[in-house]
């Protein structure tokens, strides 16, 4: 294990509350390091509505989610932050317990470890784990060996025969994606009917018709045929039941994401049915320098919608500030009158 990470705050969840975070920390001068289960930034808004409208936002008339993520990682620019992605918090202890102001040492999937004054879960509903396929006995046990569930690298699915089951925008996306790269792709849905974007099902339509791409629909996955490598599947039609067989070296599995509250659930937190317990003043957790901001908290009143995020974690920044400087004066202005983030935005104000 390398050396530990130091930072103000540790963010648990990339999506939109945890970047509204780094924006609020940086105001203010805190150092944030974000955590995510998922391999890319943005959280519910990128991998389950990407293209689908926001009308809340205030003063945003109409933004699609993918816009909405973008928009935040612009405004964060000005603020240097750390971000590590495909990983999952797994363990969180105390540094010290006999310090005034408590620290924590985090531990995540990839070793990594982080020792932080304030810890910030905005991990929305929990933490995203795909979809296994149905009727298939423990296929994580073929992962590097053909099967993935995301797509780390598509370089690495050059010249390769590859089947991609799903049918919503991941499983489009990439099937238009990879159809040029790949020796042979094959594209198989459970349905004649896909769930993605209309604009996407046309050009993978277009592939099947240039012959770039073979659909195979409707039909399941029966067994996936391997050891050390996977050599191919067998697949069954949905309606005739008939069975067929499928070479492959390379399979990825798109069937979207579950959402589960994972180790959240055993870190000794106040819970309500699977969601973090936090006071309205502070939107503090039952543990001192642990907050629960956006989805993920309860309170009274709770609105699980993306404004109300911003606003817990503006009012739980003001307050962390304070547990890494005690006794020092919040330094509350106006962004109209940040002088120094004008000059990191490159503003001139008169």
């Amino acid at each position: 294990m390398g050396k530990s990470i130091k930072t103000d705050i540790l963010i648990i969840g990339a999506g939109p509350v945890g970047l509204f975070t780094v924006f609020e920390a940086g105001l203010l001068g805190l150092k944030c390091e974000i955590v995510d289960n998922l391999d890319k930034i943005g959280g519910q808004c990128s991998e389950l509505y990407s293209d689908k409208p926001i009308f809340d936002i205030p003063g945003v008339p109409y933004q699609t989610a993918e816009q909405h993520i973008q928009a935040l990682l612009d405004q964060i620019k000005p603020f240097e932050y750390g971000l590590h992605l495909d990983e999952r918090v797994e363990e969180i202890d105390l540094v010290n317990e006999q310090k005034d102001i408590k620290e924590w040492k985090v531990k995540t999937s990839q070793g990594k470890e982080f020792i932080t004054t304030n810890i910030f879960i905005a991990a929305g509903g929990g933490s995203f784990e795909p979809r296994r396929p149905p009727n298939i006995e423990d296929p994580d046990r073929f992962i590097g060996k053909g099967v993935a569930y995301s797509v780390r690298n598509k370089e690495h699915y050059k010249n390769k025969d590859l089947l991609i089951f799903g049918g919503g925008d991941s499983a489009l996306d990439w099937t238009v994606e990879l159809a040029d790269l790949t020796k042979s792709l094959t594209l198989v849905h459970r349905r004649n009917v896909f769930r993605g974007a209309p604009h996407t099902e046309t050009l993978m339509r277009e592939l099947v018709e240039t012959g770039n791409v073979n659909l195979k629909t409707p039909y399941v996955i029966e067994s996936i045929e391997g050891n050390q490598q996977i050599s191919g599947v067998t697949i069954k039609h949905f309606e005739t039941k008939q069975i067929e067989s499928l070479d492959c070296n390379e399979i990825l599995f798109l069937f979207g994401l579950n959402k589960k509250l994972g180790p959240i659930a055993s870190w000794g937190l106040d819970l309500n049915a699977k969601k973090i317990s936090v006071d309205t003043e502070k939107f503090q957790t039952s543990e001192e320098g642990i907050f629960a901001v956006g989805d993920i908290n309860d309170y009274p009143g709770k609105l699980d919608l993306i404004l109300c995020g911003f606003h817990e974690t503006t009012l739980a920044v003001q307050h962390a500030f304070r547990r890494c400087f005690p006794g020092e004066r919040v330094p509350f202005g106006y962004t109209t009158s940040n002088t120094r983030l004008h000059k990191k935005l490159g503003v001139k104000v008169d």
